[in-house]
């Protein structure tokens, strides 16, 4: 499993500013490692975000996203203390799921 991800969500007035910097390792699948072989294709290919059981985000991605991927979003409808609960599959089904609290 991949480490945890590093989440921010933040009231920027009336609207909750959510940063995330997940850990993966993305890999494109045209590589070739020491060995002359390629290097599998590994990467993120959905990330969905959730507030208070409602979808706010939804993300399809590629092999073309950089290794530990950064997003940013903003959402309106969220309150301090409230959770935001971020979740990402990649190509070979491993699954991460993190949440944070809205902070003011």
């Amino acid at each position: 499993m991949a480490d945890p991800m590093r989440i921010r969500a933040t009231m920027q007035g009336d609207k909750v500013l959510v940063r995330v910097l997940m850990s993966h390792e993305m890999e494109t699948g045209q590589r070739k490692d020491s060995a002359g072989n390629i290097v599998p294709a590994h990467f993120i290919q959905s990330v969905t975000a959730v507030h208070s059981g409602k979808t706010v985000l939804t993300a399809e991605w590629g092999p073309a996203v950089s290794k530990n991927p950064f997003l940013q979003f903003q959402f309106a409808g969220g309150k301090s203390g409230e959770t935001v609960q971020i979740i990402w599959t990649d190509n070979k089904g491993d699954k991460r799921t993190d949440e944070a609290k809205i902070s003011s």
